[in-house]
């Protein structure tokens, strides 16, 4: 039994589906959730700013005691999730293999798509991984560098979205694709809007299956807390009232006042 806190990090608001999907599964675990809002977006910085980026944030959780991180950006799971576990003994999880697997579970065809920062998908992580457990499978990756700028606005809805939508993913509808990894965790806020436009492909959302990996690691290594009255603590490193606002419109409630703090 560990009653620290479980650290969660995003280049903004993306993360807070990770930290919703937390709450919902361990809702006894104390949560401590930065977003690099002053450097965001990530997904168009080299991969030596993301890896500096990344140990940065790490540094700052540690220093707020917690048990586990969750690298809850993509990009920096993609470019930095192996130097990161090297570097500090605390378990790092990243999100990318936890939406592997379920998209080659719920896959029939194995002809999945991967959608993500043009960074992530540049890396060739997810395509990589995918090809290593399952040979046979076909992979189709776009990035959709507008998404994340659209969710940091908090413009989940509407004409803007439907056209940026329609300008990155059409080509998906060609290629007899049966699944689509939202390789963001900024882009489950656009799921409703994929969904209508992808009908009948399964959406595979990463916040969901990270939660479920983060469950199974707390039971392996004796880590779940047993507090009563759970904490979440949030930290930005600008815009604390900005983020505040668009954090009550995703969560359907308020947070308590982020801290800004510089790491």
């Amino acid at each position: 039994m560990d009653n620290r806190p479980i650290g969660i990090f995003d280049s903004g608001i993306g993360g807070l589906t990770v930290l919703r999907q937390i709450q919902r599964l361990l809702p006894g675990e104390d949560v401590v959730y930065f977003g690099d809002t002053a450097r965001v977006p990530y997904g168009g910085k080299s991969k030596s700013t993301i890896i500096k980026f990344s140990t940065e944030n790490i540094i700052f959780l540690l220093e707020k005691n917690v048990k586990l991180v969750i690298v809850a950006c993509n990009t920096s799971s993609a470019l930095a999730i192996s130097y990161l576990q090297k570097v500090f003994s605390v378990p790092i999880l990243g999100v990318i293999e936890a939406g592997i697997n379920k998209a080659l579970e719920v896959s029939l065809n194995k002809k999945i798509a991967v959608i993500g920062t043009r960074s992530t998908i540049e890396s060739g992580a997810y395509q990589g991984r995918i090809m290593k457990k399952n040979k046979k499978a076909k992979v189709y990756s776009k990035s959709c560098p507008l998404f994340v700028p659209l969710v940091e606005e908090g413009i989940l809805s509407g004409k803007l979205v439907q056209e940026a939508i329609q300008m990155y993913l059409k080509g998906i509808k060609k290629e007899n694709i049966d699944s689509i990894i939202l390789g963001c965790t900024h882009y489950p806020l656009l799921k409703n809007e994929i969904a209508s436009y992808l009908k009948g492909i399964n959406i595979v959302d990463s916040a969901k299956e990270v939660a479920q990996h983060t469950q199974s690691i707390l039971e392996i290594n004796d880590l779940l807390s047993n507090n009563h009255n759970a904490k979440e603590s949030y930290y930005v490193s600008d815009d604390p009232e900005g983020f505040r606002k668009l954090a009550k419109l995703l969560l359907k409630k308020a947070i308590p006042k982020p801290k800004r703090v510089n790491v």
